[in-house]
C-alpha cells in the first residue's frame, strides 16, 4: 500500500480531534519564532479568517489556530521584552552624572595638593572637579583657573592661557583669570595679549601696581616693535646689498634723512660712502 498523502493524514487527523498535530502542523508550516510572532499579530489585525488565508489550513479547528497563536505570542514574548529591557538600559547609557558636592571635595583635594607643591596630583584633582561640576555651573570659573596655577607652575605657558581664556568664558571679569593668563601670555611673548590683560585689570582694580604693569608693559612692547623693526631693515638692507652689488653699489651709499616736520624721509645718494 501507498504511505498517505499529506492531505490524507491532515483529514484523519482532524477526524480523530487531535488538535496538538494540527498545532505543530501550523508551526512547521511557519518555519521560525520570528514568523510566528509577525503571524500573530496579522492574527489581532485581521482577524481568524483572514489568519487563515495566511498559510493556516483551511479546515484548521478554533481550537488548533487559538493553540498556535497562543504558542507564537509565548515565542515572540520573550523577544519582545528583552528588546525593551535592551532600551531601556540604554536610555541610561551616556547620560553625564554631575556632583557639586563631589567637584568640591576634589577642589579642595587639589588645594592642599598644591600647598604642598604636586603639582601634578593638584592638576588632576581639579580636572576631576572639573569632570564632576556641570557645564553651566559658575564654579567652574574657580577650577579652571586652579589649574591655570598649576600649568603656570610646570612653565606649560599655552595651556595655561587656555584654561584662563575658559574660566573668563564662565566669568569675563575674573581677576585671577586676568593676572595668570597675562603671566601666561608674557612668558610666550605675546606682549599685546599680555598688555590687554593688564589695562582690563588696571580698570577693574584701579590700583597702583595694576598700572605699573601697564606701564612696565607698554615699555617693554616698545622695545620689542624697535627690535623687530630693526631685523627688518636689516634684512631688507642684505636683499638690497645682493641687488646693487651686481652695480657696483651698496644700501651704503643712500642715506635716509627723516622731516621732523612732516615725519617724512628724504633719500639721498652718496657713491663716496
Amino acid at each position: 500500500r501507498r504511505p498517505p498523502s499529506s492531505e490524507q493524514l491532515h483529514a484523519r487527523l482532524l477526524r480523530q480531534g487531535q488538535h496538538v498535530g494540527v498545532a505543530r502542523a501550523c508551526r512547521a508550516y511557519l518555519g521560525t519564532k520570528v514568523e510566528m510572532a509577525n503571524l500573530h499579530g496579522r492574527f489581532e489585525e485581521m482577524g481568524e479568517e483572514e489568519a487563515k488565508g495566511e498559510g493556516m489550513p483551511q479546515n484548521a479547528p478554533a481550537a488548533a489556530v487559538e493553540e498556535a497563536k497562543e504558542e507564537a505570542a509565548a515565542a515572540a514574548g520573550p523577544a519582545a521584552d528583552g528588546e525593551e529591557a535592551e532600551d531601556d538600559e540604554g536610555e541610561g547609557e551616556g547620560e553625564p552624572a554631575f556632583d557639586l558636592l563631589k567637584a568640591q571635595d576634589a577642589k579642595a583635594l587639589g588645594n592642599a595638593r598644591f600647598a604642598a607643591g604636586e603639582w601634578q596630583l593638584a592638576l588632576d584633582a581639579y580636572t576631576e572637579a572639573l569632570m564632576w561640576a556641570p557645564s553651566d555651573a559658575e564654579e567652574r570659573a574657580v577650577y579652571f583657573c586652579n589649574r591655570a596655577a598649576c600649568f603656570l607652575k610646570m612653565e606649560q605657558w599655552e595651556t595655561a592661557e587656555g584654561d584662563c581664556t575658559a574660566a573668563l568664558e564662565v566669568q569675563p571679569r575674573y581677576v585671577k583669570a586676568l593676572s595668570r593668563r597675562l603671566q601666561a601670555c608674557e612668558a610666550q611673548e605675546k606682549l599685546s595679549n599680555a598688555l590687554a590683560d593688564a589695562k582690563m585689570l588696571a580698570e577693574i582694580e584701579q590700583s597702583a601696581q595694576a598700572r605699573a604693569t601697564v606701564t612696565r608693559l607698554e615699555k617693554k612692547e616698545a622695545e620689542k616693535l624697535e627690535r623687530e623693526k630693526e631685523e627688518m631693515m636689516g634684512k631688507l638692507k642684505d636683499l638690497g646689498n645682493m641687488f646693487l652689488g651686481n652695480f657696483g653699489m651698496s644700501m651704503n651709499n643712500f642715506k635716509a634723512v627723516q622731516d621732523e616736520g612732516t615725519g617724512s624721509y628724504n633719500i639721498s645718494y652718496d657713491p663716496n660712502a
